[in-house]
């Protein structure tokens, strides 16, 4: 099966800089959501992308992924675009078209579309209660005859609630002389691939139609307010999934998936998450509320209390995480961890049952079991030229405001008293302290405004 994806549009109504199959969608442009949906459908052959308005910024966009582009240099029309691929179209196979501005078209709905198809015409429809600016089905004695255009549609036929959605099947061997057959004698002066529908029912060809359940995944995006419509469908979609697979969230309505979760069981989700990349959530993770989550693994048991950012980062099991912590690229947490308010960890390994739990920043650092790290804490790792390495074997104690300058290692169960500044490695079990001796001057005056 050859599978054409039109892409060469404009965008007028989207006011960017962008063509608008690069508009995203969950995290993706909505040519590769059609991309990614395509390549799911079995006996699948070439994909072909044709191709338009900035055309080298999509060619870049899907440079690895296996496609092929044709350019179409005026948009005359869905006909129009499709004539231009058709050197690349393999006439012996049945050739399947879709939109790259329709991203949520979901991989069943074109496969019952196939099976019923066989090798028939088969046509994606949809039933919708305001078919206003749609393409209408027009049938006679039940079978499709032809479909019509809301500008050239008579009153009549305007009450019509089924409607073309654009997708289709066509047949192998006609689809060269049909498309050479076009004219473009209507009001827009394009040439519609819909007039392929009345070629095929003058010609007495089977024509199998398949109504999409939900009208969503056939809305196509020309404008930002339909652009953010089918956002909340597609996060909608998401929630769903999550939801049958026995994830509970607070609210289905303030969730935004921007990539893949993976959960186990008894996760809880609370509101206003975003999650970006993989993410995998294990059995009984809790999400405190607007956590933004990328790339990251979370282990059993643990909890994340709000406002907590995550990436590139790995949890273990029943660790305690927040609120407003940040985890950075390349943290790894082991078991029972405690990070806490505002502590951001940074390419960094904490060991089982240490803690952080206040106003700290750890960067290429590796921490011991069962270390304890006060408030004010820094790791000092860069000079300004370059990264240093500091290493806190296990039980060790790092009192508050203290300042650790790498590259340095303070040996197991060493104690570093509040508000030190640790220059050199320190010794396994010692106490280092580096305050300046406290003094009192007595009668002494603060400085007041001159008058």
């Amino acid at each position: 099966m050859n599978v054409v994806i039109l892409a060469a549009g404009l965008g007028k109504r989207m006011f960017s800089s962008l063509p608008k199959v690069l508009q995203t969608l969950g995290g993706q442009t909505m040519i590769e959501h059609v991309v990614e949906t395509a390549q799911q459908l079995p006996n699948v052959g070439k994909i072909i992308v044709v191709v338009g308005h900035k055309a080298e910024l999509v060619q870049e966009k899907l440079k690895e992924v296996p496609v092929r582009f044709v350019i179409q240099k005026e948009q005359l029309g869905t006909g129009h675009a499709l004539l231009q691929a058709i050197s690349d179209i393999d006439e012996k196979e049945s050739t399947l078209v879709l939109y790259g501005d329709v991203p949520l078209i979901r991989k069943e709905t074109l496969q019952a579309l196939i099976d019923q198809t066989k090798n028939g015409f088969g046509l994606l429809t949809v039933k919708l209660s305001n078919p206003t600016g749609y393409g209408r089905i027009l049938r006679q004695s039940g079978k499709v005859s032809r479909i019509v255009e809301e500008k050239d549609a008579t009153e009549e036929q305007k009450r019509i609630d089924e409607v073309n959605t654009g997708i289709m099947l066509i047949p192998p061997k006609d689809i060269s002389r049909w498309l050479r057959q076009l004219k473009n004698e209507n009001q827009a002066q394009e040439y519609y691939l819909t007039d392929l529908v009345e070629f095929a029912a003058t010609e007495g060809k089977a024509i199998v139609t398949h109504t999409a359940e939900d009208p969503m995944e056939v809305e196509g995006a020309n404008s930002l307010v339909q652009l953010e419509a089918l956002e909340r469908a597609y996060q909608r979609r998401n929630a769903n999934e999550l939801m049958k697979k026995g994830v509970r969230l607070a609210d289905a309505s303030r969730i935004d998936i921007r990539g893949s979760v993976a959960c186990g069981k008894d996760v809880f989700i609370d509101v206003g998450c975003i999650f970006e990349g993989n993410v995998v959530l294990e059995d009984r993770v809790h999400i405190g509320p607007y956590c933004v989550i990328k790339d990251s693994r979370i282990g059993e048991g643990t909890k994340v209390e709000a406002f907590s950012h995550f990436d590139d980062a790995t949890i273990g099991k029943a660790a305690r995480i927040g609120p407003f912590a940040r985890l950075r690229p390349k943290a790894v947490l082991a078991d029972q961890v405690h990070i806490g308010n505002f502590v951001e960890i940074k390419k960094s390994d904490i060991g089982l049952e240490s803690k952080v739990n206040h106003l700290t920043y750890i960067g290429d650092s590796s921490v011991g079991q069962k270390v304890n790290i006060g408030a004010g804490t820094i790791t000092c790792n860069y000079d300004g030229a370059n990264k240093f390495r500091t290493v806190i074997e296990d039980d060790c104690f790092i009192g508050s405001d203290t300042q650790l300058v790498a590259p340095v290692k303070v040996g197991k169960g060493s104690t570093i008293g509040a508000g030190t500044t640790v220059t050199k490695d320190v010794s396994e079990g010692a106490l280092v302290i580096s305050r300046v001796p406290q003094k009192e001057i007595k009668g002494w005056t603060r400085p007041r405004k001159k008058e």
